[in-house]
């Protein structure tokens, strides 16, 4: 079983501490969902839980679960996990509860994927994301919730993704694999002060939500663990995200709404999002949109992100087929250390569910804003590349620097754009009309 280093796991703790001492004094969108104070509590051990990582706590967690859910005590009721590793097949959480994990406690998913449980393909996807047919159940799963929180004292949720990995990698997989945690159809979600690891897919996974903050959280992969991505809210509206360490094997935060032909009919766009003081590396995107972004994508707000080792710093990404838009995107302060890629934005990128997507359902991408980049060893300035049917319109670049090493082919790629661009190294593509003292561009932040 693979693990990670000592370094990865204290530097993550001391970001984490850093971004709860800084972000008291600096700007956050947490307040968005209120923290209720919850008088009732139980614990797991009152259910039977044993915490000795080997025995399997199916039974006690959904017990103390379906307490709270048919008690309903006023206020609802805090689920506390104490020190110990807690092994568990996947279980749903209910409305009006806490699920609380004390510093060393670790809930651990079961590696028994024969008897995994199968619920039905997202209706803005139309099947499983990897394979037609439904798809695994998430490990821990809320849908139709409301008021739920997760959080605790830098306890674990482990999802022992490698034996899932091992079946994308033999291409012997049934059905999509399972993220770590998802909710759907859900709101008024907080999750903090939690790691989470080793996830079998997507780690946290918020889909048809509303009203949703995730900060303070810690999320580990391998670097080589297949679509480990770190959080990513599909079809959501009001969602922070903020002061969060993700290293992972894929985007460390995608915002997505829908594929092709399902996704432009269910028709449930991602919107509102801020993005606040995220840390971490990963092989692919640190800021990432797409490339399923059928139902539309508008109102992202993404600032003082800090990447290293990276595929691509920022990822805007879509494809023919796909229709729907990306508008009204402003990401700044971004710092980008060893990377590929700075900056992309490609109109040509992700496959399809299947042979019956539309090829003229072109997106728009519009209304991009990117302001005060640093990158430091990026071996590829940026690439913005169109789509002719449907050119990308409105892209601005404002107070940019890219420095490459001494091999680097660090120019610019542009065509079928139309933008401005203000102090940007190195020089941008032609496409990128240079504009000089105050305008527009530099002004939307």
């Amino acid at each position: 079983m693979w693990r990670f280093s000592v370094s990865i796991i204290l530097f993550s703790c001391f970001v984490a501490s850093i971004f709860t001492v800084a972000s008291s004094s600096e700007a956050t969108c947490s307040g968005i969902v209120p923290l209720r104070y919850r008088n009732d509590k139980i614990s797991i051990t009152d259910f039977g839980g044993v915490g000795d990582g080997k025995t399997v706590n199916t039974k006690a967690f959904r017990a103390a679960i379906y307490r709270i859910q048919h008690l309903k005590r006023r206020g609802g009721t805090v689920l506390y996990i104490p020190p110990g590793v807690f092994l568990t097949e996947s279980f749903n959480l209910t409305s009006h509860m806490t699920l609380y994990l004390a510093r060393g406690a670790v809930i651990r998913a079961v590696q028994d994927t024969w008897n995994w449980p199968l619920i039905d393909p997202l209706p803005s996807y139309g099947r499983g994301r990897e394979l037609p047919g439904g798809r695994y159940m998430s490990f821990i799963h809320g849908d139709g919730l409301r008021d739920v929180v997760i959080t605790g004292q830098n306890g674990t949720i482990d999802g022992q993704g490698e034996v899932w990995w091992n079946l994308w990698r033999s291409r012997t997989l049934k059905f999509t694999r399972p993220n770590l945690i998802e909710f759907k159809n859900s709101k008024e979600i907080i999750i903090s002060n939690v790691i989470f690891q080793n996830s079998p897919f997507w780690n946290i996974h918020p889909v048809y939500c509303s009203n949703v903050v995730i900060h303070h959280v810690t999320i580990l992969a391998p670097q080589d663990s297949p679509n480990t991505d770190g959080i990513d809210p599909d079809s959501s509206f009001n969602v922070c995200i903020e002061d969060s360490y993700i290293s992972t094997g894929d985007d460390l935060v995608a915002i997505k709404s829908g594929w092709d032909e399902y996704g432009i009919a269910f028709n449930r766009p991602s919107s509102n999002i801020t993005i606040r003081r995220i840390t971490g590396s990963s092989p692919f995107a640190g800021i990432a949109i797409g490339s399923e972004t059928s139902g539309g994508i508008k109102n992202i707000f993404a600032e003082h992100i800090s990447l290293s080792n990276m595929g691509v710093g920022v990822n805007i990404k879509t494809n023919i087929g796909r229709g729907g838009y990306i508008k009204n995107i402003k990401i700044s302060n971004v710092y980008v250390e060893n990377a590929k890629y700075g900056i992309k934005i490609n109109g040509e990128t992700g496959d399809h569910p299947d042979a019956n997507y539309n090829p003229n359902a072109l997106p728009i991408v519009k209304g991009i804003h990117i302001k005060n980049v640093w990158g430091f060893n990026v071996q590829n300035a940026g690439s913005i590349q169109g789509l002719k049917g449907s050119p990308f319109t409105e892209i601005c670049l404002s107070e940019i620097n890219l420095h490459g090493s001494l091999n680097s082919y660090r120019t610019w790629k542009c065509s079928d754009v139309i933008g401005t661009s203000l102090k940007v190294s190195p020089w941008p593509c032609s496409e990128l009309r240079t504009t000089g003292g105050s305008n527009s561009c530099s002004s939307t932040f």
